[in-house]
């Protein structure tokens, strides 16, 4: 009966998983349906838009062609009228110029006939008909103002809808995650030299698979991108997917986003439990200042979708061990006394982790490192076997120290002003680095054997933490011991030996040798 009901029990939420599906598709399809009659409206408006800027000019071309036509006749009507009244007029002095030259002529009088003569003689000679041009000053000819619009004919004939960009498609195979850094690349299905540019939107989200139409995050978008990939640096990975979707654009036109490509995340998410801080220190999000009034309790808001449960593991979702079951855990009490001290909200039970913390060099004292969950409420960190941390003191005389089970080592270091944490859970490592600079601090080397979580103590000062960080590749990759290969000749004086952690061989004086504190500085790792 008890498989039977389990059986139905994954079948219900293969189910349930199912109809989410459908409702998100669903969602989408009614999206769609509103962004299909807002876009067809939107292109219906802009065609009219267009034919009617198109009837404008050629409107207004039209009106200045026929302007320019009128101008044309009424010059040339002018001249040709000024012309053909000068002719009238000298035409009609002609003639009366012969007609009395004809009656002089005909006269028998003899009497002044040759002044007479003389004088007409001199009038015919005057006539303006000798100094007329017979030569038309305008022509009747307009074939110059003719017009031939048959190119632009075609080209209107030829107008259709502008060439959309293919839609690229993401390679998934050569997107790269790591160092809180993403590189998305992206294909066409064939050579385009129209595009202009991509624009790369890209999405937060815990949900892997399609993207949802209700979102917690908006889409961010990066435009001008010139190449057929893009790096985003910088990123906070504070959820569990990253979504990605790609378009080309040519000068006029966006074509089609890509399918969207969800790239997971992997990265140390935690919150500071304020419930566990010590009532001298004031904790706002991943903040956390010293109050110096003291003995106020602070407001605790507790965030409903996590608890102190194992639960919340950021390994557990590929590195969980098939051995160890979750088991839930109540709350612990706030620190007291002289442990300043505040706790995150997430337990670390497997893999590889990493946070920074960002300090006020002049607080008086500050420590960062992990502890076991069983941490009593009076316990410093690094004073019993259920912490372990680096320790900066500055109450009357600096010092950097590593700390565990009420011993220390002074660190020989420059003081940061951020320092990352790693921790190799499975391997037993726990490391300290310069955030910034990545230089090795200090490595703890022991064997974990409970959860540990993230612990913070500051007096008189303050401190941020970061998180959402991937392990640094620059740290994963390392020995925190930095070994180097075996140098040894023959006629080495130095002892070859192995490294504890990444079991190297390298060479050490013979007078190096495992004690109950640990191995020599030179390999910064204590038991």
């Amino acid at each position: 009966m008890g498989d039977q009901k389990e059986s139905l029990r994954k079948i219900t939420h293969t189910l349930a998983m199912k109809n989410e599906e459908i409702s998100n598709f669903i969602c989408t399809l009614k999206q769609s349906l509103d962004n299909l009659e807002a876009n067809s409206n939107r292109v219906q408006e802009d065609l009219e838009s267009e034919c009617s800027s198109l009837h404008a000019v050629l409107d207004e071309m039209k009106e200045n062609m026929l302007t320019r036509i009128k101008q044309e006749r009424a010059s040339r009507t002018y001249e040709l009228q000024s012309q053909l009244s000068a002719c009238s007029k000298a035409l009609e002095s002609s003639e009366e110029l012969l007609e009395m030259a004809n009656q002089t002529l005909c006269s028998s009088e003899t009497d002044g006939f040759t002044q007479v003569t003389d004088s007409h003689a001199a009038a015919v000679t005057m006539a303006p008909a000798f100094r007329l041009s017979l030569k038309a000053k305008a022509s009747d000819n307009m074939s110059h103002l003719m017009v031939d619009f048959s190119q632009e004919r075609e080209m209107l004939q030829g107008l259709k809808f502008l060439p959309v960009p293919a839609t690229p498609e993401i390679q998934v195979s050569e997107c790269q995650v790591c160092d809180n850094t993403v590189t998305v690349v992206w294909s066409l299905p064939e050579p385009d030299s129209k595009i202009d540019h991509y624009i790369l939107e890209h999405r937060r989200t815990n949900h892997e698979g399609p993207p949802r139409i209700r979102e917690d995050y908006p889409w961010m978008v990066v435009e001008g991108i010139r190449e057929m990939e893009h790096t985003l640096t910088g990123l906070r990975f504070d959820t569990r997917y990253l979504t990605f979707r790609v378009r080309a654009c040519n000068k006029a036109v966006a074509g089609e986003f890509s399918e969207p490509v969800t790239l997971e995340t992997h990265a140390f998410t935690f919150k500071l439990d304020a419930a566990s801080a010590h009532q001298n220190l004031k904790v706002e999000d991943l903040s956390v200042e010293w109050d110096s009034s003291g003995g106020k309790i602070q407001d605790i808001r507790k965030d409903k979708n996590r608890t102190n449960s194992p639960m919340h593991s950021p390994a557990r979702s590929a590195l969980m061990s098939p051995k160890r079951a979750p088991t839930a855990r109540p709350g612990r009490d706030r620190f007291t006394a002289e442990s300043y001290t505040v706790l995150a909200d997430t337990v670390i039970d497997a893999g590889q982790q990493y946070w920074e913390v960002r300090f006020d060099k002049e607080s008086k004292a500050f420590a960062v490192g992990v502890a076991l969950r069983s941490l009593g409420r009076f316990d410093q960190l690094g004073k019993s076997s259920a912490s372990w941390c680096i320790h900066l003191n500055n109450w009357l005389q600096q010092s950097l120290t590593a700390k565990h089970n009420n011993k220390a080592r002074t660190l020989d270091c420059p003081i940061p002003n951020s320092i990352g944490v790693y921790i190799n859970y499975d391997e037993g490592i726990l490391s300290f680095y310069n955030a910034k600079t990545k230089q090795l601090m200090h490595t703890f080397k022991t064997k974990f054997q409970q959860p540990v979580i993230p612990a913070f103590m500051v007096w008189n000062g303050s401190f941020s933490v970061v998180t959402g960080l991937q392990v640094p590749s620059v740290v994963a990759g390392r020995c925190p011991s930095f070994c180097q290969p075996n140098c040894c000749a023959a006629s080495c004086w130095f002892r070859v030996t192995l490294c504890p952690v990444c079991s190297l061989s390298l060479c050490l004086p013979a007078h190096f040798q495992k004690d109950e504190i640990g191995y020599a500085n030179k390999l910064s790792v204590p038991i």
